[in-house]
C-alpha cells in the first residue's frame, strides 16, 4: 500500500484541470503515479509534461527509449516501472516479450543492437555509478547525435528520479485489465 493516499483529482475543485490534462494525455486514466503526484499540483504537472516530452518530443527511436525504461526498472528493481511497461508499451514499439525479458541480463543476449548495447551500458552506468567513465561515452558516438545523447542521457535521469520515487513511496501496482 502507497505510504502517501492517492488521489484521483476529484477530492479537490482545484485540481480538475490538472488532472483532466493528465487523464487525457494518459488515454483517459490517472494512473497511481499521478495520483500520488497529486499532492503537489505543480510536480504533478512538471512531471507529466517532461515524462510525455521523453515519451513523444524526442527524437530516440521508441524501441530504444523502452529498452532504456525497462533496464532501469530491473536495475532498480522497481516492478511498478517494468509492469506498466511490459507488454503493452515495450510491444507497441516493437519488442518482444524475449527481448523485454532477456533486458534482465542483456549483456548474455543476442537480441540487441550494438546502438542499444552502447545505450544499455551507458544506462547502467549511470544508473549504478553515476560517473560515466569515458570508454562507455565514446561508444554512443558512432550510433548517436548530440541531441540524440542529450535526450538519452536526460531520460536515463528521469527514469532513474521516477524509479526512486516511486521505491521510496512504495507506490501500489495498477490493477489489471
Amino acid at each position: 500500500m502507497a505510504r502517501v493516499p492517492l488521489l484521483d483529482g476529484d477530492e479537490d475543485p482545484s485540481m480538475a484541470e490538472l488532472a483532466e490534462k493528465i487523464r487525457s494525455g494518459r488515454r483517459g486514466n490517472v494512473i497511481n503515479v499521478y495520483k500520488l503526484l497529486l499532492h503537489s499540483p505543480p510536480v504533478a504537472e512538471n512531471w507529466f509534461n517532461l515524462i510525455n516530452t521523453l515519451r513523444w518530443g524526442t527524437e530516440l527511436p521508441g524501441r530504444l527509449r523502452e529498452i532504456v525504461i525497462i533496464r532501469i526498472g530491473y536495475l532498480n528493481r522497481v516492478d511498478y516501472v517494468i509492469n506498466q511497461h511490459v507488454p503493452k508499451l515495450a510491444l507497441a514499439e516493437g519488442l518482444t516479450q524475449a527481448e523485454c525479458d532477456a533486458l534482465a541480463d542483456w549483456r548474455e543476449s543476442e537480441y540487441f543492437s550494438q546502438a542499444e548495447r552502447a545505450a544499455l551500458a551507458y544506462a547502467e552506468t549511470m544508473s549504478r555509478d553515476v560517473q560515466v567513465p569515458e570508454e562507455i561515452f565514446a561508444a554512443l558516438g558512432p550510433h548517436f547525435n548530440d541531441r540524440e545523447i542529450v535526450e538519452l542521457t536526460v531520460l536515463i535521469g528521469a527514469y532513474n528520479m521516477h524509479t526512486r520515487v516511486v521505491q521510496a513511496l512504495d507506490i501500489d501496482p495498477e490493477p489489471k485489465g
